[in-house]
């Protein structure tokens, strides 16, 4: 291909929508809350902006602008430093690793048994539910009852172990203005082979997205809650699973994301099950690191289950160091 000096001439419309992408990505947290909820919503899709790069990308080639190309850099660095760690391999699976499947079973789903079957086909040591109805939860406590002996329910949430459970209590994340019975919160302590490791499962209020922009008021008030209680928890490590309703991105979690690590490696988007764009269903550890996380196959859920790997001890610790937390 040809290029001339008008190739950095051409395309300025396309330069300029990538230096507004670079903007972004790179000071997303600039984005004003004050309208909309416009900051939480924008960092709800962030890494999708990457697919916004790679249109850019196209339509600079077919336009043969020069100075797009050299532009779209900056959006390029920009996604790659927000991203770009969680498409790395995972590292090497250590003696003191935990597995551990989060997974919002739907209070539609018409195939619990399956479910159940499913999630337990994944060999986990813990597994958190949240949206059991009463009428299902029989049938999770008798399918998974061979392989995971011990289990919590408080509510609509519960704590499948293999290891025993002890202290198990109802954690207090109800916003002010549901005056309905509402429970969506649960603590306990698994007592596994490499030590006690304190449990928090958590359902925090749904999001709408309308015309007047993301109304998340009673799912942040929530989360301002859990993380109090996370605070407040003397044991270690931490280890917190639940529909947060929230990519970790998003502001709304800043109660917790301040608080516990993230996932370093894997997307993972979990919802809509029918086609995921994000990940809502959350695996987040303190004094441990959550080293990978994936996707399992889809159930009678319209959340798909998510499977994390968490190193504890001196492994968690060299993991955490190196990935510079």
């Amino acid at each position: 291909m040809k290029w001339d000096r008008s190739a950095w001439e051409r395309g300025r419309v396309l330069a300029g929508l990538a230096l507004v992408t670079a903007g972004l990505l790179a000071f997303h947290r600039a984005v004003p809350n004050s309208v909309g909820n416009l900051g939480s919503l924008l960092e709800q899709l962030l890494p999708w902006l990457g697919l916004v790069v790679a249109v850019l990308f196209v339509l600079a080639l077919v336009r043969r602008s020069a100075i797009a190309l050299v532009t779209l850099l900056l959006p390029v660095a920009a996604w790659t430093h927000l991203c770009g760690g969680l498409l790395l391999p995972g590292a090497t699976h250590g003696a003191h690793d935990l597995v551990v499947v989060q997974h919002n079973v739907s209070d539609e789903n018409a195939d619990p048994a399956g479910t159940a079957r499913s999630l337990a086909d994944a060999e986990p040591d813990l597994i958190a539910l949240e949206e059991l109805l009463p009428a299902a939860l029989p049938v999770y406590e008798k399918t998974l009852a061979p392989r995971y002996p011990h289990h919590a329910v408080r509510g609509t949430v519960g704590l499948w172990s293999k290891h025993p459970l002890t202290g198990a209590r109802t954690v207090d994340i109800k916003p002010r203005g549901i005056t309905d019975s509402w429970q969506r919160g649960l603590r306990a302590v698994a007592r596994t082979p490499h030590g006690d490791i304190a449990v928090y499962v958590a359902h925090l209020p749904s999001v709408r997205v309308g015309a007047g922009g993301l109304r998340s008021a009673w799912r942040d008030e929530s989360a301002g809650m859990l993380g109090r209680a996370v605070a407040a928890e003397k044991s270690e490590p931490v280890i917190l699973m639940g529909d947060l309703n929230s990519t970790v991105d998003d502001r709304g979690l800043a109660p917790l994301t301040s608080r516990m690590n993230t996932a370093q490696r894997g997307f993972a988007f979990s919802f809509p099950a029918s086609f995921p764009v994000a990940r809502i269903d959350q695996v987040m550890a303190r004094s441990a690191t959550v080293t990978q996380i994936r996707t399992l196959p889809g159930t009678g859920s319209d959340h798909l289950p998510v499977a994390a790997r968490i190193a504890l001890g001196r492994e968690g610790e060299r993991a955490a160091v190196g990935a510079g937390r």
